[in-house]
């Protein structure tokens, strides 16, 4: 890193890289974990493939993956790891923007601020299908 008081451009990538593969890292490992857990418990039933039975209620609400992980349900760790894994370019994105503001870079401060509200806001109103 740089000396005391100096924030470079190195810098940033390097805790940019960081956050990238600890969030890579960790969501791969809560998703084994789930997965090993759903197999576990659900690794002996057989699947009756002729009816459709969608994803769980419980995994369409973060109200119902969090209490799915409080009561150890596999199905919802594998969705929180998926969660943490979509979630992990965008906190590299919110960091971006703190580092530019460190940098006192305003252009490509306002820039990020503008993708960051983006991906935020389609995160929140966006529908699927």
């Amino acid at each position: 890193m740089a000396s005391p008081g100096k924030f470079k451009d190195k810098d940033m990538q390097v805790i940019i890289g960081w956050i990238l593969r600890a969030g890579v890292i960790l969501s791969m490992g809560i998703v084994f974990i789930g997965g090993v857990l759903f197999v576990y418990r659900h690794g002996h039933s057989i699947p009756d493939y002729r009816v459709f039975k969608g994803v769980p209620y419980f995994l369409r609400s973060n109200d119902g993956i969090i209490q799915g992980i409080l009561s150890g349900k596999g199905q919802a760790i594998i969705q929180a790891g998926i969660i943490l894994l979509i979630a992990t370019p965008v906190i590299r994105v919110a960091f971006s923007a703190v580092g530019f503001i460190i940098e006192k870079d305003y252009l490509y401060t306002v820039i990020t601020l503008v993708v960051l509200l983006i991906l935020i806001g389609s995160m929140i109103y966006g529908k699927a299908g």
